[in-house]
């Protein structure tokens, strides 16, 4: 409490120090670039105070990764999410608290997984199924389970010249699919905090490297293909399971997408991740010619009911002009933790930013819009299907195999730009994705004419650690589903605490690995951007359209 205190005292003084005009918005003088951009320093010490003194958000991030858990994509747990988080916008205040709807498919859960060594000596084994693959009952519209019992065999299957040498040879066998995971590669973690000589590193921008976008698209279709007629090779062939190892040491289990989330095509076998020390034994035992014997045991449900994922939407409304401020963040997650850092910590922080926008009864020139967005992890489907709703889309490519085989956002920049009216109306959009550090500054992606602005944001928020203004582009988060049809979209520079090293997708996504003071920081942060960029006179100034097959980062 002294250091809240503290902190606050000093935000009092230095707004206190600075003359006050008689209007809400007062200029900020402290420096020649900022003279211009209008910053409240009233409303930033009022923002400090509620989101320092009378925070929600532990509560926010407990409820969506303790209470509700993980939120795969079409899963009930994501659909007990959306209802949570539209139920509590609406009790904080917000107008139009709503689940919008867009196509996915069919969700899935895994309720039990059991795995164990029975030759050479019996032991237990750590695995998770891959999300969408079918339990060890088969593909059945009820739960599957029931244990299976087979040899161990490693087996290539990476091409489909692969899938042919091995046909007719792993029938009743479960494969170990995957080389062992190498050791000596593995990387170091990254600093958990970014210092100021690193904040300062984040000035200098890197040239992109040639891009072939054609190529690209080709070797997506390839791989997408390649999947679809592995998964029925793996059928015909009655293999009982496929194992890979976690893409992570020291036991954790990282798991993401296998199978396949639409009814229409196959879903495989059951298909596992293994902790990497566990698989590589396997691996070496069985290649050195001793009998293996596992027992897998997967219990999984489909849910067909209900082909629609939804997005979480509300905003408090503008006072006129109909422009519209939006941020956002993930609400779904990966199965194997709780899908606390990626991106519970992002949709509470983000959540935790309206209501202290809301609580302090502000009337923004701008609608200011929360979107909490689903279908994120299988490719930013739902703030693509946004996107394309509500400001506009791309064409696509004009190969109907192409079209079948890539997901929306493999789209951007193929084909004709197409922009609805609303397009016009959005000044800027927000998104938090990259787990609960502190916010330390923002990308501005490129857009040289924000930086003096939202260097003039940080000016009064430096003595929480947010001041970096970096030119680079950030790519693979929602942000890119509204910058690839041309939107002022940023993300925010975040310390990585344990999120790239240790919680991104893995087992070790919990509620364990936030920090109260961190997300609290983000959370004022994240409101004093909002509210300046609803109340600014103009909108925030943009980049030209881009062209098809512009090179992204």
């Amino acid at each position: 409490m002294a250091r809240m205190q503290t902190v606050l005292t000093a935000a009092m003084a230095f707004a206190l120090a600075l003359p006050i005009a008689p209007t809400a918005l007062t200029a900020l003088s402290a420096a020649p670039a900022h003279a211009e951009e209008p910053v409240d320093l009233i409303m930033v010490s009022r923002i400090r105070d509620e989101g320092l003194r009378r925070s929600q958000v532990m509560e926010t991030v407990r409820q969506i990764s303790d209470v509700i858990g993980p939120r795969l994509t079409g899963s009930p747990q994501l659909k007990q999410a959306n209802e949570w988080t539209r139920s509590k916008l609406d009790e904080w205040g917000l107008a139009n608290a709503r689940l919008e709807p867009y196509p996915f498919g069919r969700g899935w859960t895994f309720s039990r997984t059991a795995v164990h060594l029975t030759k050479p000596q019996a032991m237990p084994l750590y695995a998770l199924p891959k999300a969408y693959t079918p339990g060890t009952g088969g593909q059945t519209g009820g739960p599957t389970g029931g244990p299976v019992r087979g040899p161990v065999v490693t087996a290539t299957l990476k091409a489909e010249d692969d899938l042919e040498a091995w046909r007719g040879k792993l029938g009743g066998k479960i494969v170990l699919t995957d080389d062992p995971f190498d050791f000596a590669e593995v990387d170091e973690p990254k600093p958990r905090v970014w210092s100021r000589e690193g904040r300062a590193g984040l000035e200098e921008v890197k040239i992109p490297e040639e891009r072939d976008a054609a190529q690209s698209r080709r070797n997506m279709a390839y791989r997408a293909k390649f999947r679809l007629a592995l998964n029925r090779f793996l059928v015909e062939e009655k293999v009982l399971a496929v194992v890979e190892p976690s893409s992570r040491a020291w036991g954790q289990i990282r798991v993401g997408r296998g199978g396949s989330y639409r009814a229409d095509e196959s879903a495989g076998v059951p298909a596992l991740v293994m902790a990497a020390e566990q698989y590589n034994r396997l691996h070496r035992m069985v290649m050195s010619g001793q009998e293996v014997e596992m027992e897998v045991e997967v219990e999984t449900r489909y849910f067909d009911d209900d082909p629609n994922a939804y997005n979480t939407v509300a905003e408090i409304p503008g006072t006129g002009g109909g422009e519209v401020v939006m941020v956002g963040a993930h609400l779904d997650s990966w199965h194997s933790g709780t899908g606390a850092t990626d991106d519970a910590a992002g949709c509470a922080i983000v959540m935790e930013a309206v209501r202290i926008l809301k609580a302090l009864d502000v009337k923004p020139r701008r609608t200011i819009r929360v979107a909490l967005w689903t279908g994120e992890e299988q490719a930013l489907l739902g703030s693509m299907a946004y996107v394309g709703s509500h400001f506009g889309s791309w064409s696509g490519p004009d190969d109907p195999e192409q079209r079948a085989t890539f997901p929306a956002y493999a789209w951007q920049g193929e084909g004709t730009l197409t922009v609805l009216p609303d397009h016009a109306k959005l000044s800027a959009y927000f998104n938090l994705d990259n787990g609960g550090g502190r916010i330390r500054g923002i990308y501005a992606e490129g857009n040289a004419a924000v930086k003096p602005v939202f260097d003039a944001w940080l000016a009064p928020l430096h003595d929480l650690g947010a001041d970096t203004v970096s030119l680079r582009p950030t790519d693979n988060t929602d942000h890119a589903s509204f910058r690839g049809v041309g939107l002022p979209a940023f993300q925010f520079i975040q310390d990585e605490l344990d999120y790239a090293a240790h919680t991104h997708h893995s087992s070790l996504d919990v509620y364990d690995h936030l920090q109260r003071e961190d997300m609290m920081q983000a959370s004022v942060v994240l409101a004093t951007f909002l509210y300046h960029a609803a109340m600014r006179p103009e909108r925030l100034p943009r980049l030209p359209l881009p062209k098809p097959d512009s090179p992204q980062p």
